[in-house]
């Protein structure tokens, strides 16, 4: 079974390719919903999170109060360091887990959704790498006005990571999401295509239409 990473940058729509390739039947395993998972209420991995950060970072029924957890995290680099060093080994496992349940169902290829790929595994640990790119502004402008972030809230998120061109630089195929949605499917058909080996990889992106439904963040 050969590994696919995809990845990209906060607010570049790489949500909306996943479920592309989610909707072409291909099997994905999503780190975000790994992380709901380890950090559910009573689980181990939030318990964790309680013993560092302290219950302010609970609902009270006893949920993770995800904003809040997110305040204390991107407004500090050692309190980021201190969350990931918690998290990240729950979710590779969680994730691993689910892999090995696909290569058991003799799947070809599985597709592992990762935000942070290059920054926690690298490009080395996978048979291919997606990036899923949009300029940094663009990200900024999705954050903004559908996620409801300020500025300064959505500066802070994709500043603590890995630049979104360093990232296009290390990725060997890359989806480019700034224009409709139709044009988004269309070139996630072909680098899948690409990937499974059964086209060449698209040399540069569509130019955009004078019409078509417009593509949010995703």
């Amino acid at each position: 079974m050969r590994t696919v990473g995809l990845t990209g940058g906060i607010g570049t729509g790489k949500s909306a390719v996943s479920g592309l390739l989610r909707e072409k039947g291909v099997t994905v395993i999503d780190a975000d919903e790994a992380t709901r998972a380890v950090q559910s209420r009573g689980s181990e991995g939030l318990r964790r999170l309680v013993d560092e950060f302290g219950a302010s970072i609970l609902t009270p029924d006893g949920s993770l109060d995800r904003a809040r957890l997110g305040a204390v995290a991107f407004a500090d680099a050692e309190a980021r360091q201190r969350l990931n060093a918690i998290v990240h080994p729950l979710v590779r496992e969680w994730m691993a887990d689910r892999q090995m349940a696909a290569e058991a169902r003799g799947e070809p290829h599985v597709v592992l959704d990762i935000p942070l790929l290059f920054e926690t595994l690298g490009a080395g640990a996978f048979d291919e790498v997606i990036l899923v790119y949009a300029p940094e502004e663009v990200a900024l402008r999705r954050l903004v006005e559908h996620r409801g972030m300020t500025e300064e809230q959505a500066r802070a998120r994709i500043a603590a990571q890995m630049p979104i061109e360093e990232k296009r630089r290390l990725a060997r195929h890359v989806i480019e999401n700034t224009g409709t949605l139709e044009q988004l499917r269309a070139r996630t058909d072909r680098v899948w295509a690409a990937v499974i080996g059964k086209e060449d990889d698209p040399p540069h992106p569509d130019p955009p239409p004078p019409g078509g439904r417009e593509l949010s963040e995703g």
